[in-house]
Formats: structure tokens, sequence, C-alpha cells
């Protein structure tokens, strides 16, 4: 395996990123008051909002099981699990790679083709877009006296001073650059690769035909609203773990589960930082001190990042020992 040292200083970029937005976010914060704040939180409470969070993740792997049979291909459960805990362990480590490495996972138990595992993937992903969409929609409508100040004054303003910055003969050119490089790259590759390249589209093409070909559609739905469901009952019930937010109702969490689904869409390991401040500007909405959101975010961020390292390197471990079992079967 080559070293590729373009790819690595770009994680390495989103990654001191993430970590430049976690410091803006706690800089001129208590910090040591935000310490005791998280020590003495309810941990039955964080417990149980964990518990709710793996719920979605099992939930998550029966929703992809749908997608493979509809496209005949028998990815039993375990497997399809193993490989999404695996996913988001990787995850944690570089930003989207966490889709590749499990459709690998289950390329290597199943021999399923690497890119038609990708299609079922991206198909599935589109769902959960198209939830968070709708649900910042929803929030828009019923809650936007609420959300409007932060919308325009955070947001609308700072993009606008963005804008206000750009070149735009610049930026057209470089658009026209990008789209040229990306005719030569399809070209070249299609040239060099071949019947391969072929392949390779057919394959994505099954996987994103997979919902399609399904049968019951009505289950897959309920399943993806599970999944978010149990997304916002994780954290309606991490507010208990905390005096501070103890009293905080269902619509306080919605708002928080749609800040923070728009912050774990940022091309950063883990959503580090953006994830924390996106859920601290959420619950300051609702009276909560900015302070007191860090340390919310801060608890249930940690606790699902436990849950991932320790229940998805036990999953790796698994899928290692398993291949390696395989391997040796078929030496003799």
């Amino acid at each position: 395996m080559t070293f590729d040292l373009k790819a690595a200083v770009k994680y390495l970029i989103m990654f001191l990123i993430g970590m430049g937005i976690l410091y803006l976010a706690f800089q001129g914060q208590d910090l040591m008051k935000i310490w005791q704040e998280i020590k003495a939180a309810n941990l039955y409470y964080v417990a149980v909002s964990s518990l709710s969070a793996w719920l979605a993740y099992v939930l998550r792997a029966l929703r992809w099981q749908m997608l493979y049979r509809s496209i005949h291909y028998e990815v039993n459960f375990s497997t399809a699990y193993h490989a999404v805990m695996i996913g988001y362990l990787a995850n944690l480590a570089l930003p989207r790679f966490g889709e590749i490495v499990r459709c690998s996972a289950i390329h290597k138990s199943t021999k399923v083709p690497l890119f038609a595992s990708l299609g079922t993937v991206i198909t599935e992903r589109l769902f959960d877009v198209l939830v968070l969409l709708l649900a910042g929609l929803a929030l828009l409508i019923f809650q936007y006296d609420l959300v409007s100040h932060f919308l325009q004054n955070i947001i609308y303003h700072h993009i606008r001073e963005k804008f206000n910055q750009i070149n735009y003969r610049w930026l057209f050119i470089l658009g026209a650059l990008l789209i040229f490089c990306i005719g030569i790259s399809i070209y070249i590759l299609r040239r060099k690769v071949g019947k391969k390249f072929l392949r390779i589209f057919v394959s994505l093409r099954q996987g994103f035909g997979s919902y399609s070909k399904m049968k019951r559609k009505r289950t897959f739905l309920l399943y993806t609203i599970g999944i978010w469901s149990l997304y916002l009952l994780s954290m309606y019930f991490c507010f208990s773990a905390l005096a501070v937010t103890r009293n905080l109702q269902f619509d306080a969490a919605f708002t928080a589960l749609v800040f923070s689904g728009f912050a774990m869409a940022a091309p950063v390991q883990g959503g580090i930082g953006v994830f924390h401040w996106m859920v601290g500007q959420s619950l300051a909405l609702y009276s909560i001190s900015f302070k007191d959101g860090l340390a919310y975010a801060t608890i249930i961020h940690s606790s699902q990042v436990l849950i991932i390292l320790i229940l998805g390197g036990l999953s790796l471990f698994k899928v290692i020992m398993a291949s390696k079992k395989k391997l040796e079967t078929n030496h003799r």
C-alpha cells in the first residue's frame, strides 16, 4: 500500500480545522466549570442515551441488509452490523472513509462487488440527507421565530461577508478549469481502464437501483424513521444527565438533532469541533448558556465516540479473526 501524501495532507488539514473550531468554541469559556459539570453528569442517562444511539446503528445494519437483498446478494445481519461499526470507527480517523471501509468489509466477507456495495451506501445516505432536509424544513416552519436570529445574524451575515470577498472572475475561471479537468479525467480513465470502467459503472448502477427493486419499501422507510427517532431520543435522554438541561423538552432535542445533523455532514473527523459549536448554539436558543451547551455537547459526543471505539474495535477484531481463519482454511 503506497503512502498518498496529498490525501494525508488533506485529512490533516480537515482535522486541524475541526480542532480549530473546537478551540474557538471553548475560547473564553470557563473550562474548569465545564469540566465540573461534566464530572457531575448522571451516568445512567448518559448510558441510556448511548444505548439509543447504538440501537440506531443496529437499525442501520438491518436497513442496509434490505438493500442487498433487493439486488440478490445475501448479507447476514451480523456481517452488515460489523461492517457498519467498522465504518463508524474509520470515520473517526478519516472523514467519509468509513463508507468505503464498510463496503470493503462486506466484499471480503461475502464477495459482493465493492462498487455495488458503494451504490447501496450512497442510496441509504441519500435517504438520510432527505430526512435531515425535511427535519430542517420542519424546524424552519414550526420554530422560525426561534432559529431566525441564528440563521440571520450568525449564518447569513457570515456567508454574505465571505461572498463579498470573492473575486467572481477567478471563481468562474476555477469552475471552468474544474469542469475541464473532470471531463479529461473521465476520458483518460475510460481509455485506460476500458471494460473495467464499464464493470464499475454497472456495479454502481446496480447498487443505486437497490431501493427501486425493493419489495418491502415501507419497512425500509420505517427503519429510516426509526434510526432518526433513536437519534432524537439519544439527544433527549442526555438532557437529563445535566441539571442545567434537565427541563428541556423534545422540541429542544429536535433542534439539537437538526443542528448536529448538519454539523456531522461537515468533512471533519467525527464532526469534532463543528458538532460542539452547533449543538451549543442550538441549546442557546432555549436560554441555555453556551458554556452549558458545550458541556452537554461534549458529554453526548464523547459517549458516542466511546461506544464506537469499543464496539467498532470489537467488530474490527472479529472481522480480522474471521478473515485470518478463512485464509488458514484455504491454505490447508
